[in-house]
C-alpha cells in the first residue's frame, strides 16, 4: 500500500515501542518520516531501520514538554519537506503501581509535563503549521484505554493525564476542523511494548497473565495499533473527526 507516498509525517516518541512501529508503518507506505524524542541513539536506530527497508527518515532530538524544542521539531519537518502532512503525538510516560496517596510529586509532575503539557505544546505547534500551509493536515494523538474507558488500581495519575489527552483531542478537533486540520486519537490497551510489563515480569509471564485479563486473551500487537493510527491519518477516514479509536482487545468493552 502507498497511502502516504510523498507525505511528510512527524512521530513524537519515535525511538521505541509504539512510536517506532508507527514510524516504520508510515515509511513502508511511502511517507517521509521524522521521528522526534529525547533519546538520540534510539531515534537514530529507528531511522536506520527505516532506511534499511528503503524508506526516508531523519531524527530530531526534542523534549515535548519544552515549547521551544517542540516548535523547532515541527519547523524542521516543514523546512525539509515543505509541509507537515501528518503528525502522530505518541510521546508519553507511565509511572504506575503506586496508590495515589503514595505517589511522589516528581512522578505526578513528570506524567503531567510530558503526557498533558507535551501534548498541548505539540498540538499547538502542529496546528499552527498545518493551518498556515494551505493544505491542512491530519493529527493522531496516542491516548490510552486507561482514563475515560477503564480504571485499574495504581494508575490514577496516568489515567488522569490520558483523560486530559482525550479531552484535548475532542476540543482541538472541533476548534480546528474548519482550518482543514483533522484530529483524532487512538487509545491502546496493553500492547506488545515494555510499558505493559509489570516490574520483573517476562514477556512469557505477561502472555500468561493476559490470557485471563484480556477478553481477547493477549496483548495488542504494535502493528495492530500502528494500523489504527494509519487508518485515522488516511483519506479513507476523511469524515472521521474527534473520535477515539480504542484498541485494547475488549478490555474496556
Amino acid at each position: 500500500m502507498t497511502r502516504f507516498t510523498g507525505k511528510s509525517v512527524l512521530v513524537t516518541g519515535g525511538g521505541s515501542g509504539l512510536g517506532r512501529a508507527i514510524a516504520l508503518a508510515f515509511a513502508a507506505e511511502g511517507a517521509y518520516v521524522t521521528v522526534a524524542g529525547r533519546g538520540d541513539v534510539a531515534l537514530k536506530e529507528t531511522v536506520r531501520l527505516i532506511e534499511e527497508q528503503g524508506g526516508t527518515a531523519f531524527a530530531v532530538t526534542a523534549d515535548v514538554s519544552s515549547a521551544g524544542e517542540t516548535e523547532a521539531a515541527v519547523r524542521a519537518v516543514a523546512d525539509r519537506f515543505g509541509s507537515l502532512h501528518v503528525a502522530v503525538n505518541n510521546a508519553g510516560v507511565l509511572r504506575a503501581g503506586t496508590p495515589l496517596a503514595e505517589l511522589s510529586e516528581e512522578d505526578w509532575r513528570t506524567q503531567l509535563d510530558i503526557n498533558v503539557t507535551g501534548m498541548f505544546l505539540a498540538l499547538r505547534a502542529e496546528i499552527r503549521q498545518m493551518r498556515g500551509q494551505g493544505s491542512g493536515g491530519e493529527i493522531v494523538n496516542v491516548a490510552s484505554n486507561l482514563g475515560p474507558h477503564l480504571r485499574i488500581p495504581g494508575t490514577a495519575a496516568y489515567a488522569a493525564t490520558k483523560t486530559a489527552v482525550w479531552a484535548l483531542t475532542h476540543g482541538a478537533a472541533l476548534d480546528h476542523i474548519g482550518d482543514g486540520v483533522r484530529i483524532n486519537a487512538v487509545s491502546p490497551g496493553a500492547s506488545d511494548t515494555s510499558m505493559s510489563l509489570r516490574p520483573g515480569e517476562s514477556e512469557a509471564e505477561r502472555a500468561e497473565r493476559m490470557r485471563s485479563e484480556s477478553p481477547l486473551g493477549r496483548v495488542a500487537g504494535r502493528d495492530e495499533v500502528a494500523a489504527a493510527v494509519l487508518y485515522l491519518a488516511s483519506d479513507a477516514a476523511g469524515s472521521v473527526v474527534g473520535t477515539d479509536l480504542v484498541v485494547d482487545g475488549g478490555a474496556a468493552a
